[in-house]
């Protein structure tokens, strides 16, 4: 995965969730309002402060944070 440069993580903001940009939103916040049918327009004119290579980034971090990995079973 590509280094994230957008998203961040601190015990002080937002209980150590991911954030954009150290702000109070959460990549949880951005996902969620895509999954509910926001378009990135419509989430860009709720939170003027982001940017669309916010959503895109927390969108790319959500995946990679659910991405299935198979490991092998080993018999004993």
């Amino acid at each position: 995965m590509k280094q994230l440069s957008r998203i961040t993580f601190n015990p002080e903001i937002m209980g150590g969730k991911p954030c954009i940009r150290g702000m109070r939103v959460t990549v949880g916040t951005i996902v969620g309002l895509m999954a509910s049918g926001r378009t990135p327009a419509e989430i860009l004119q709720a939170y003027p402060y982001l940017e669309l290579a916010d959503i895109y980034e927390a969108l790319a971090y959500a995946a990679w944070r659910v991405e299935e990995v198979e490991v092998p079973l080993v018999s004993a």
